[in-house]
C-alpha cells in the first residue's frame, strides 16, 4: 500500500480551491489549503507538501512569484500552475521558471488526476535515482566494496545471494568495523527492491528522541525545534530496504514503537494522530550479541524473534586473515587516486607485518591507517617505517605501552575527582585509535553512545 502524498492548492477562489481539494481528498491524497501566494509560501515552508498547484493570478503574491521561490529553495519541487487567463505565453513563462505542467481552468477533473499522478511518480523516480546514486557513490568511491578472498566470507556471501530474494527480516552480527552496512547494502542490491531507496539508520549516535523522530518523522510542534513537518526513514524507505545499525542500543520505548510496525506495518509521526503505512524491509545489524541482551532484559524478547528471520554472522579480520593483503590493496589504491599521491606499492616486509595484526578495528582499522600511511608517506613505496609503531609492536608479539609493573611503579596522576580520570582515559584513547569511536568504545568497554554523551559532556 503506497503512503498518502500531501498536495497544496493555492488559489484566492474558494470554488475551486475546495472543489479540487474535495477531489483529490476522494482519491486518497492528504489535502491543505491557502487563499494566497503568501499564505501558501507558509503552508510550503511549514507541511512540506509533495506537490503544489497554484493559481497564477493572486493578491499578495501571484503565482509565478510562488513558483519562483518554492523552486529557490527546493529545486525539485513540483508545481502545476492553474489560470483562467490561458496563454501560450503564461505557460511558456511557467515552464521556464520550473513548473512541472501548466493547466487552464475551468480544471477537468480527469486531467489533473493524470497530471498529480504524473508529478508525483516523476518526484519518486529523481528520488529513488539520488538514492541510488549516493549508494553508489558510497559503495564504490570511497573503497567501500566487498573485497575478501577467505571461504568464511565466501560462504556468507552466498547466504546473502540467498536471503536476498526474501523480503523476511534480516539480523546481521559482528564486530565494529566488519562491513555489516556493506553486507546490508548487498541484500538490499540483489533484492527485488535494488530500484528503491536503501536508508541507513545510525541508532548509536541519536537520543531517543532523534532517533524516534529520525524512523518516524515527526510534525511541526512535535516537541521544542520541531519548525516544521519531517519524513521520517520508515517513509522515506517505501518499497525499499531500511538498515537499522546497532539496533542493540535503542530504548525501550523505541523498541515497542518498532514492533508495532514490523506487527502492522502502521506508524505515526511524533506528535501526529495519522496511521501511515509504508512497505519496507528491515535489516538490522548489532555489534553486540543480541540474545545475551535478551537475556538481561535490555532487549525485548518478541522483538528479538520478530528481527531474527534471518540471521548472518560477519566474521572478524583476525579470523580470516587471508583478507587482509587484498584489502590493504583496495585501500591503498583508493587512497593514492583521491590523494593524489605517486605511490605504486607496498614492500612484502610491511604487507607480512600487516597481516600478523589482529585489527580490533576490523576493516574500517584497516582503511584508517592505510589512508594515514598513503598521506604521511613521502616515497613511490610504502614500507614497514610507514606503519605504526603500536602496530609493529603488536604484530611481532611486544605489548604496545608500558608494562604492568612499569604502571605499578609510576606515581599517581595528580587527579582530584573520578571524573577526572574518566576523561583522561576516554581522551587518551581516541588518541590511540586516532579519533576511531567504534574502536575506542570497543577499547573502553563502553557503548558508541555512552561515548559521544561522555565527549559532548567533556567538550572533546
Amino acid at each position: 500500500m503506497t503512503l498518502d502524498p500531501t498536495l497544496l492548492i493555492v488559489d484566492d477562489e474558494k470554488n475551486t480551491r475546495e472543489g479540487v481539494k474535495t477531489f483529490l481528498e476522494g482519491l486518497n491524497y492528504d489535502v491543505i489549503t491557502a487563499v494566497d501566494g503568501e499564505d501558501g509560501w507558509k503552508e510550503y515552508c511549514d507541511q512540506k507538501p509533495d506537490l503544489v498547484l497554484a493559481d497564477i493570478r493572486m493578491p499578495k503574491m501571484d503565482g509565478v512569484m510562488l513558483l519562483e521561490k518554492i523552486k529557490a529553495k527546493d529545486p525539485d519541487a513540483k508545481v502545476i500552475l492553474l489560470t483562467a487567463y490561458g496563454s501560450v505565453e503564461d505557460a511558456v513563462k511557467a515552464i521556464k521558471k520550473g513548473a512541472f505542467y501548466y493547466m487552464t481552468k475551468p480544471v477537468n477533473l480527469e486531467e489533473l488526476e493524470f497530471l498529480v499522478k504524473k508529478a508525483l511518480a516523476s518526484q519518486s523516480l529523481e528520488e529513488e535515482n539520488r538514492e541510488l546514486r549516493q549508494a553508489l557513490f558510497s559503495e564504490k568511491f570511497e573503497a567501500g566494496e566487498i573485497v575478501s578472498v577467505s571461504q568464511k566470507m565466501k560462504e556468507l556471501l552466498a547466504t546473502v545471494g540467498k536471503v536476498a530474494q526474501a523480503n523476511a527480516t534480516v539480523l546481521i552480527e559482528g564486530e565494529s568495523g566488519t562491513g555489516k552496512e556493506l553486507v546490508a547494502h548487498r541484500i538490499h542490491e540483489l533484492s527485488a527492491r535494488r530500484t528503491h531507496p536503501f536508508i541507513p539508520v545510525h541508532c548509536a549516535a541519536l537520543t531517543e528522541t532523534l532517533l524516534a523522530s529520525e524512523l518516524f518523522g515527526h510534525e511541526k510542534g512535535a516537541f521544542t525545534g520541531a519548525f516544521e513537518r519531517k519524513i521520517g526513514r520508515f517513509e522515506r524507505a517505501h518499497q525499499g530496504t531500511l538498515f537499522l545499525d546497532e539496533i542493540g542500543e535503542i530504548s525501550k520505548e523505541t523498541q515497542v514503537k518498532l514492533l508495532r510496525v514490523l506487527q502492522d506495518g502502521e506508524f505515526e509521526r511524533v506528535g501526529g494522530t495519522k496511521t501511515i503505512k509504508a512497505d519496507v524491509r528491515l535489516v538490522c545489524a548489532t555489534n553486540k550479541h543480541l540474545l545475551e541482551e535478551v537475556k538481561t532484559g535490555r532487549f525485548r524478547e518478541d522483538l528479538y524473534y520478530r528481527i531474527n528471520v534471518i540471521y548472518l554472522k560477519v566474521p572478524p579480520l583476525r579470523e580470516r586473515k587471508e583478507d587482509i593483503e587484498p584489502l590493504v590493496h583496495s585501500f591503498l589504491k583508493y587512497f593514492v587516486q583521491t590523494n593524489g599521491k605517486k605511490i605504486r606499492s607496498i614492500d612484502a616486509e610491511a604487507i607480512k607485518i600487516l597481516s600478523r595484526y589482529d585489527w580490533p578495528g576490523n576493516v574500517r582499522e584497516v582503511k584508517n591507517i592505510v589512508e594515514r600511511m598513503v598521506v604521511l608517506s613521502n616515497s613511490d613505496t610504502i614500507t614497514l617505517a610507514n606503519i605504526p609503531e603500536d602496530i609493529q609492536h603488536l604484530a611481532s608479539g611486544q605489548t604496545a605501552g608500558p608494562s604492568a609493573q612499569a604502571l605499578l611503579n609510576t606515581p599517581p596522576l595528580p587527579v582530584t575527582k573520578l571524573s577526572d580520570m574518566e576523561r583522561m582515559l576516554i581522551q587518551q584513547t581516541l588518541q590511540e585509535v586516532q579519533g576511531n569511536k567504534s574502536l575506542a568504545a570497543k577499547r573502553l568497554g563502553i557503548s558508541r553512545r555512552t561515548l559521544y554523551r561522555k565527549i559532548e559532556e567533556y567538550s572533546l
